[in-house]
């Protein structure tokens, strides 16, 4: 009986219509992940912070192109960062958008 509840509430709060806000949002974050290079940034924040050019290094890319991705994981709050010294340091900022990650990643491995 209360599983049934859970399963009803989940449903009507899913029943409404969504706002253009969260409709964006929602398509940048499945956007987000849409992107190898990304998901590779990500996967390796979930451990550890890193500064750009440990991330650069770690995963064969350019500087360049590191720092591209990670203002755009930053734009959506999905990476954080902080500074020491001239050297900006980037963490994992939304273990939400993780998790499905990580769900993902397990999916992925069964198959």
């Amino acid at each position: 009986m209360k599983q049934e509840i859970q399963k009803e509430k989940a449903y009507t709060a899913n029943a409404h219509p969504l706002d253009e806000e969260t409709l964006f949002i929602v398509s940048q974050t499945f956007k987000a992940l849409s992107d190898p290079t990304r998901i590779r940034i990500l996967n390796l924040l979930c451990t550890a912070e890193h500064s750009v050019n440990e991330l650069a290094e770690k995963l064969d890319l350019g500087q360049s192109t590191v720092s591209h991705q990670l203002r755009f994981l930053k734009q959506l709050r999905l990476v954080k960062f902080r500074r020491a010294g001239t050297t900006l340091y980037y963490s994992k900022d939304d273990d939400h958008v993780i998790n499905l990650m990580n769900q993902a990643i397990e999916h992925a491995a069964h198959h």
